[in-house]
């Protein structure tokens, strides 16, 4: 009897502990609120979208709201997945649909306080014509969802304004490689140099021996004097991921309160980040300069709340979050972790130390409204002015327009350091002398405007070597302090290389600098090629034979190139070392393992590179030429089971803008896949990949009679929607 009771309370016992732990973990989504209360908005706006025969949406509103309300609807039909992904990171929720592995998103979302940020400063600094538009974008998705509950995440609707704000809170400052730092800081291990007392001495700036590859960006610009035909030309050419948060969606934006933009947005954006109207075009390319700084911290050994900081013990500012873990159906683990903040900024513990952060964008929140006044610019000056605000972290402007003017800003917010000290190292964590405030005025920021070559470039190289002519900037003109980037890239190497032997840079020569598939002989690859060449093979009869393969190889990238196989697999582990984190091997193994490769997969060395290096999307599987820091930029995911490389970054949305004599601009765009990123039975999910390989363009239509000639839908949005079923068959 005594047992049969001892069982029964230990049963009744291990099924409470069951019960206690299932209501720890049970963590159901928020239900969604009602269609008609997500739609309520909807009569508040009006606007009209036509798609043209490449699905490309042009949107006409009265009022940019208008515009503002369909962005985010048509978007939704072009990559919804992508956009809740977006807004579910930006929220630090992302774990909570993602699993374990999305929970250091959630962390760093925490850590960064982007919501207090919100919180904090939308009323005050928000203006209430950004604030209009960012309602209406969160409306229009709002709209969306309203009609499709079944497609949208559950727990993320309504979608809000602060939404919008907080995505650029959150993401700008990783374009300038903030994840790096942080990423080193987690991690196991790392060298430590402080920089012990400021130098009396100003230090010289030093260009870095080795060039550094990354996935960047490449910008053109060229002058009237300098095309040959008085047209001024610019090429934008971003370096994006094909697919993701950050890959480019391409519409036109048209209100009558003056924004008639054409350009690249990203999913969950609202405004064009990149193009051109009639007046103006920009490209952006990621700049890298020092604008991280760590101070590692002396914790009280009686009390770890505490850190010194000049000669007193502080608390650190401590806040809690909870992070919700995935784990099955409405069932989630709440990770609790801990949130320190010194008077330097946030705060990491690690295996290693304890290291303060402090970063340009930290608090900031006018990144979008300095994207949305750029959109409506018509001229240098205007354009100029809207940079004066002086909110976005980082990114270079290659800049041109209908007049004939060229530019480039090396943008960025400098910290205003004291330059007596060496800003390259960590800085002391125990002393408030080195805790900088503000930033140097946009007045100090570089910038190169109609230099007298007529050509300007960047390739996420120094600013320090612009243009082919005289008038590049100079070193001794700023402080080391800045940061400034110092290093080449191979496409920058090639620019030099190339625009010098082009007295006249017309359309034609244009296209061949940017298509262009060579490794400079001053490149990273070619130290590698070199490297491998002089090793002497003894015994390695395999190898041997193989290095007369690549002795053939003239760093060049092109499809049909059959030593570009070898050599290009040879280099790509040193070359994309920088951005993929993963530590390349030793130049003779790594061409033991290009070998390896090839002969495991291919049964030769002499594969055509285009038979390797592959564009694939849906049924379209072609070969691809170019290559890793190459101008004709492909970067692959991973080396392929099947002895293949699938293009994963790189080139992707481009243009050429150009303006002729009597300032009528005109315009050719190029998208690597298509408008459609989500469906996979569009046309437009691959319909532009043809062109893509080809390295040929097409137009971009910016006049509203041409636009309804080509157009094969249109519908209106807001108070005047269309049928459902036909925004449907639209989209």
């Amino acid at each position: 009897m005594m047992i049969k009771k001892m069982v029964k309370y230990s049963l009744v016992i291990l099924f409470s502990v069951f019960l206690g732990v299932g209501i720890w973990l049970y963590h159901p989504h928020a239900e969604p609120p009602a269609a008609t209360d997500l739609s309520a908005a909807a009569n508040a706006y009006d606007v009209e979208v036509i798609r043209d025969s490449w699905g490309v949406p042009h949107i006409y509103g009265k009022r940019n709201a208008d515009v503002a309300f369909a962005v985010a609807y048509v978007n939704a039909q072009d990559d919804l997945e992508t956009m809740l992904e977006t807004i579910a990171a930006t929220r630090g929720v992302l774990a909570r649909y993602r699993g374990k592995a999305a929970a250091t998103t959630d962390y760093l979302v925490a850590w960064m306080d982007v919501h207090g940020t919100v919180a904090r400063r939308y009323e005050r600094d928000v203006p209430a014509d950004v604030k209009a538009y960012v309602k209406a974008y969160a409306d229009g998705l709002n709209v969306f969802a309203s009609q499709y509950p079944e497609k949208i995440w559950p727990g993320l609707a309504p979608f809000t304004e602060q939404d919008v704000i907080a995505g650029f809170v959150f993401k700008t400052p990783f374009f300038y490689g903030l994840d790096k730092t942080l990423l080193e800081l987690f991690g196991d291990e790392r060298e430590t140099r402080i920089a012990l007392t400021p130098s009396d001495q100003a230090a010289a700036w030093t260009a870095t021996s080795e060039p550094q590859a990354e996935v960047g960006s490449n910008a053109i610009a060229v002058a009237p004097h300098r095309s040959g035909d008085q047209k001024t030309r610019l090429l934008i050419n971003s370096h994006q991921p094909m697919s993701g948060p950050v890959a480019w969606w391409e519409a036109h934006l048209v209100s009558e309160e003056g924004m008639n933009m054409t350009g690249g947005l990203f999913a969950a954006t609202p405004i064009v980040l990149h193009g051109f109207n009639q007046h103006l075009a920009w490209a952006n390319t990621v700049s890298e300069q020092d604008l991280v700084d760590v101070y590692p911290l002396s914790v009280n050994p009686s009390n770890k709340s505490q850190y010194r900081l000049d000669g007193q013990w502080l608390d650190f500012e401590e806040r809690s979050v909870t992070i919700k873990v995935k784990l099955w159906g409405p069932f989630a683990y709440p990770a609790k972790r801990k949130v320190l903040h010194s008077r330097h900024g946030p705060v990491i513990q690690s295996k290693h130390g304890t290291y303060a952060v402090r970063y340009a964008g930290m608090g900031e929140i006018r990144q979008f409204e300095q994207y949305y006044r750029l959109n409506h610019t018509s001229n240098l000056d205007e354009f100029m002015q809207v940079m004066s605000m002086n909110a976005l972290p980082s990114i270079n402007y290659v800049y041109a327009d209908k007049d004939g003017r060229t530019a480039l800003i090396h943008n960025g917010q400098y910290p205003d350091r004291n330059p007596a000290w060496d800003w390259s190292a960590d800085m002391p964590g125990d002393t408030s002398a080195v805790i900088w405030q503000g930033y140097r005025p946009f007045s100090q920021v570089p910038r190169l405007i109609d230099p007298k070559s007529g050509v300007l470039y960047n390739a996420n190289n120094t600013v320090f070597i612009s243009t082919d002519g005289d008038d590049n900037l100079k070193p001794e003109d700023f402080p080391t302090s800045m940061g400034l980037q110092t290093n080449q890239t191979n496409r920058a190497m090639r620019l030099q290389e190339l625009l010098p032997e082009f007295s006249v840079i017309g359309r034609q020569e244009l296209e061949a600098i940017k298509f262009d598939t060579q490794y400079s002989d001053r490149s990273k690859a070619a130290k590698v090629v070199s490297t491998v060449l002089a090793h002497e093979w003894k015994d390695e009869d395999k190898y041997k034979s193989a290095v007369a393969h690549l002795k053939k190889w003239d760093r060049n990238m092109r499809a049909d190139s059959r030593t570009a196989a070898l050599g290009g697999l040879t280099v790509l582990p040193k070359v994309t070392q920088k951005y993929t984190g993963i530590k390349a091997p030793a130049p003779i193994d790594a061409f033991r393992n290009a070998v390896d490769y090839l002969l495991k997969h291919h049964g030769r060395l002499d594969v055509p590179w285009g038979e390797v290096n592959r564009l694939v999307r849906g049924d379209f599987d072609f070969p691809v030429d170019g290559g890793s820091d190459i101008l004709r930029a492909i970067y692959p995911k991973e080396l392929g089971d099947d002895g293949r490389l699938i293009a994963n970054a790189g080139d992707t949305w481009m243009a050429i803008v150009e303006w002729d004599q009597n300032g009528e601009m005109s315009a050719d765009v190029v998208h690597q896949f298509g408008s459609s990123y989500s469906d996979q039975y569009s046309k437009h999910y691959n319909d532009q990949a043809v062109l893509f390989v080809q390295k040929k363009w097409r137009p971009a239509l910016r006049e509203r009679a041409a636009i309804e000639l080509d157009a094969i839908c249109r519908y209106r949005l807001g108070k005047h929607a269309s049928d459902v079923d036909l925004q449907r068959k639209c989209g």
